[in-house]
Formats: structure tokens, sequence, C-alpha cells
């Protein structure tokens, strides 16, 4: 079994410069860090040309589909009937991307195939993690 989920979908840009419609970005998960999505845009959809990733909560995404949530640099809300806001924010400015909420629950759903929701920690390497903590800190 693969220990990473990866999905492209096409998001649309609602707020951006140059302005593009649509452009592809892709959904990840990994087993080694279960509890974070990571939503990867490629080098032409962005303003500095440079492949962008964000990472955020899988439980954020989960709950941004039935309500808004999120108060950071991610915040996750339903529109409409099948389409779900994203934004974005950074220093450089905010991008807000419409998603189709179907695909984001079919993603969803495959993380929790490989991880139910609540297990994460069983799946954390916390000795590994603590031991890298510590070699660096020597």
């Amino acid at each position: 079994m693969s220990t990473v989920i990866e999905q492209p979908v096409e998001a649309r840009l609602v707020a951006a410069a140059p302005r593009m419609p649509s452009i592809p970005a892709t959904l990840s998960y990994d087993l080694t860090d279960p509890f974070a999505i990571r939503m990867t845009f490629p080098a032409q959809a962005t303003l500095e040309g440079e492949e962008v990733c964000w990472t955020f909560s899988r439980e954020l995404l989960a709950a941004g589909l039935r309500g808004p949530e999120g108060h950071g640099d991610v915040r996750v809300r339903p529109y409409g009937y099948d389409r779900t806001v994203l934004e974005f924010h950074a220093p450089e400015g905010t991008a807000v991307v419409h998603v189709r909420s179907g695909e984001l629950r079919q993603f969803l759903q495959a993380t929790r195939v490989l991880v139910p929701e609540g297990l994460e920690h069983a799946y954390l390497d916390l000795d590994h993690d603590l031991a890298e903590l510590m070699r660096d800190a020597c």
C-alpha cells in the first residue's frame, strides 16, 4: 500500500495577478505527516514563477466543507452547491481559489482509508522525531 496520496484538482483563481481563470493544483497526503495536507500550485500559476506548496490540517479541510473554518494563513469555506473556497494569506498578498467540493471529498475519503480520523497519532514516529530534534540541538 502506498504511503502517499496525490490527487490533481482544478482550482479556479478568484483574485490574483496575472489573471488565470483556472490552474492545476495537486493535493497530497503523506502517512509520515498524518495530520497535514499539502496543496501545491505549479510555477506558472504563481507570481514568483516558482512552485508554491501550502500545508494545512486535514481537519481544517474537512470542517471547511461544512462551514467557514480557519483564522490563520489558510481559510476554507463552502461556496454554493459544489464549490469550496480556499484562501491562502501571505505577506505578499492573498490568493483565493474555488475547488469542486466533490474532488475534495474524494481526496479526504482516500486519506481516511490510509489513516482513519482520530488515529493520526498512531502513525507518528515520536522517537525518531525527538532524536532528530536532539541531534540538531547538540
